[in-house]
């Protein structure tokens, strides 16, 4: 706990365009893992394109420290197929929660990331100010597949007694 710096909130909020892994469609679900943490969203059923706005929450104590996010199609009677991977950092983020903003207006962008071959971008990726708080929305291009992406939105959050960014 004496290491811990945050909790960053990620909201998967849909996938596009995603591999067909069954007969016509498949039955993906997200697992997001960052060292011994692992997280995952529920399943949604039949769907190449599904909306999963769920949030999932990694404590985070190391900031370098790579977020990795895999796709996979539940099955039933055999393991689950693979649907894709992607890694994201997140320094730009925790760079932007450092400079302790406030006063600003509404959607204005402190950052922009790029996408570049050491990230899984598939566009640029804006941190902003919104509602009091630094957000980042992002859509990661999977790899390892033929099609594939997956947008997420992150949100920091600060614990008391935590270890100041």
């Amino acid at each position: 706990m004496e290491n811990l710096l945050g909790l960053l909130r990620i909201h998967v909020q849909r996938g596009v365009n995603l591999a067909i892994r069954d007969v016509v469609s498949s039955d993906p679900y997200v697992v997001i893992k960052m060292g011994k943490q692992k997280l995952k969203t529920r399943v949604v059923k039949k769907n190449l394109n599904p909306e999963w706005n769920d949030d999932l929450t990694l404590s985070i104590s190391d900031p370098h420290a790579p977020i990795h996010l895999h796709v996979y199609d539940k099955d039933t009677f055999s393991l689950d197929d693979k649907m894709g991977d992607a890694e994201f950092a997140i320094g730009p983020f925790i760079e932007a929660v450092k400079m302790r903003l406030h006063g600003l207006p509404n959607n204005t962008i402190v950052t922009k990331v790029l996408p570049c071959r050491q990230n899984c971008l598939a566009e640029e990726s804006h941190i902003v100010w919104k509602d009091g708080k630094v957000v980042q929305n992002m859509v990661l291009r999977l790899r390892n597949v033929e099609s594939g992406e997956v947008e997420l939105q992150l949100h920091w959050i600060d614990i008391p007694g935590s270890r100041h960014l």
